[in-house]
């Protein structure tokens, strides 16, 4: 392999047939597209053979992406991508019966370094077993395993159960949930029992699979392309940690994503009520100081990360639970302040249980509050809900909903495909308040107070409304590139100057990396999920805003009275199209910055 830093192997499994590939991954491709989400969305576009793929037939692939810093002792860098073409996402007036959004969801934890060990660039999964299976690797030795034991378990119960069946605690595994199994459509993909690939239906795919999990165990390691730089640059982010951001380092280790549950709040940023407003009242009782006091007894890192944002404890009282990880920000927020939720152990609860079901916590959030609406405002009722009585603020009703959602039982049929579907199924003008873009559910960032930077991050997000990128061009790109190395970005703060993630880049696969080749490959990458999207049927009528932005006006907090201006939005949106040079009509990137981006292949 000429470029360093890489194995130009993917473990291509064909769970149809049973066929287990090494394929080449062309080098011009590592070059285009890195890793991680950039890389996996290229194979994900090679491999199917055109647009309206059903997502959960055998065809569409299902690619587990660490990027080039994964399994380097490089601090907070080894995530893993899974990229798959989503179940979840739809467009306003669809082309094909399921035309849907790339979908990409990134974990941290163990997983992607063990892959890089284990001798590969990534793992694409296609075709579907006729039993449950669950697939081992051990560097070159892999095996497709009957998983039927195994199926029907929660993920605490499962995690443990596999270690026992390989007798080894160094593999390193990835997982799905009974929501997998039954095909609920915000299933995820979990490792290490709490982290999770959480958004855009991953866990969905691999059950439509029968796979149950990938567990993986390696020996080696890439060469590199400058050992004696990358050991320098090594040493200063190394010495940069310990030095500079030494408050921002404590805050992460005290309280990690927690911290801004009270911090939102007070900004009148926080989803509260079904995003009816940005300020929680009650936030202090869930927040980081109230977990230090009565919950959290452990902080925990993923591989190479000084951060240790992760908390585990258990927390007491009628909702007595194991605390494997949270609340972080988005559960705390998803699971509690948008459903007026404040009883600590009662959230505890309620994130356990999605986390050993394998849901997305965010949708499953957001679904149960937009439930709660449309039971408040009589547009569903008692009966329609299974006997749930469905209030603000109910611990009990919230996890009785969870259960018929992750099992598919009575309500939960419907509800669990989220709110774009329940609210053309209430009818009675429930969008108005559905809270979604493209059919994927926001995350906990509300937007009126900010809504100039996140009405557009929502609105032009590839996989559907996001919160993990930014609303103009460059944050977007930059989004993309991190997703694609492999690095956290929580930590993006340490990587300036001359210890960048392009000198580290430059270093690990011997060729010269330049900020602006960086920054351009960036571009590359969102560019060509735009192209993904549009060749599924979606264009600027799908860059929206829920009505509920435009309407509803905070009645809570500092920030009374807050709401999104529409015209200045279509002013931002217009102005965002602009920048990126994407047709304001058909919603498609020009064949000139196509071709500027090396993007050809996509041009029709």
């Amino acid at each position: 392999m000429a470029i360093k830093g890489y194995y130009g192997k993917l473990l291509d499994i064909n769970l149809s047939t049973g066929e287990i590939k090494k394929s080449v991954i062309p080098e011009e491709d590592i070059k285009r597209f890195i890793g991680g989400r950039g890389l996996g969305t290229k194979i994900l576009w090679d491999k199917l053979p055109g647009p309206g793929v059903d997502p959960l037939s055998p065809e569409n692939a299902l690619l587990f992406m660490p990027g080039p810093f994964s399994g380097l002792p490089i601090p907070s860098s080894s995530r893993t991508c899974v990229v798959t073409k989503s179940p979840r996402t739809s467009a306003v007036d669809p082309t094909f019966e399921h035309g849907s959004t790339v979908s990409y969801s990134n974990m941290g934890g163990f997983f992607g370094p063990e892959m890089k060990f284990a001798g590969y660039d990534g793992i694409c999964i296609t075709g579907k077993a006729k039993n449950p299976v669950y697939i081992k690797i051990e560097d070159d030795k892999v095996e497709i395993i009957d998983a039927t034991k195994f199926w029907g378990m929660g993920t605490e119960e499962f995690d443990n159960a596999l270690i026992d069946e390989l007798g080894d605690r160094k593999f390193e595994s990835c997982y799905i949930g009974p929501a997998g199994e039954n095909l609920v459509p915000m299933a995820c993909v979990l490792n290490t029992a709490a982290r999770a690939a959480g958004r855009g239906g991953t866990g969905c795919v691999m059950g439509s699979k029968n796979l149950k999990a990938i567990a993986i165990k390696g020996s080696q390691s890439p060469q590199l392309g400058d050992h004696k730089e990358y050991l320098e640059l090594l040493g200063k982010v190394r010495k940069s940690f310990k030095e500079d951001n030494k408050e921002s380092l404590r805050d992460w280790r005290h309280g990690g994503t927690a911290n801004a549950l009270v911090w939102s709040s007070n900004s009148g940023t926080q989803a509260v009520k079904n995003y009816s407003e940005g300020t929680f009242e009650e936030i202090e009782k869930i927040g980081t100081e109230a977990n230090r006091e009565k919950v959290w007894k452990r902080d925990f890192a993923c591989f190479s990360c000084a951060l240790a944002c992760k908390k585990s404890g258990i927390a007491k009282g009628a909702y007595a639970v194991m605390v494997h990880d949270g609340p972080e920000y988005e559960t705390g927020t998803m699971l509690g302040s948008n459903l007026l939720i404040s009883d600590l152990t009662g959230l505890q609860k309620l994130i356990a249980v999605a986390d050993d079901y394998g849901i997305d916590i965010i949708s499953v959030g957001n679904t149960i509050g937009f439930l709660m609406e449309a039971y408040e405002k009589g547009l569903i009722d008692k009966e329609y809900l299974n006997g749930i009585d469905l209030k603000w603020g109910d611990v009990a009703a919230s996890l009785e909903m969870m259960h018929k959602i992750c099992k598919r039982e009575g309500i939960g049929e419907k509800a669990c495909n989220g709110v774009k579907f329940m609210a053309n199924e209430i009818g009675q003008d429930a969008h108005k308040f559905a809270i979604h873009v493209k059919g994927h559910e926001l995350a906990a960032w509300n937007v009126p107070v900010r809504s100039d930077y996140w009405s557009i991050t929502y609105a032009t997000s590839n996989r559907g409304a996001c919160h993990m990128n930014g609303g103009s061009p460059d944050r977007q790109d930059g989004a993309a590139l991190r997703d694609s190395i492999a690095a956290c970005s929580f930590a993006s703060r340490w990587y300036k100057g001359e210890i960048s993630y392009a000198k580290f880049l430059s270093v690990i696969t011997g060729l010269e990396w330049t900020e602006e080749d960086f920054n351009k490959a960036g571009t590359r990458i969102f560019n060509l999920e735009k192209m993904f999207n549009y060749r599924e049927g979606f264009n600027i009528n799908d860059d929206v805003l829920p009505p509920k932005f435009f309407e509803n006006k905070f009645t809570v907090g500092d920030h009374k009275g807050a709401i999104v201006d529409k015209n200045i939005f279509n002013k931002n949106l217009k102005e965002y199209y602009k920048l990126r040079a994407w047709d304001i009509k058909t919603s498609k990137p020009n064949d000139e910055i196509l071709k500027d981006l090396d993007l050809e292949f996509t041009i029709s």
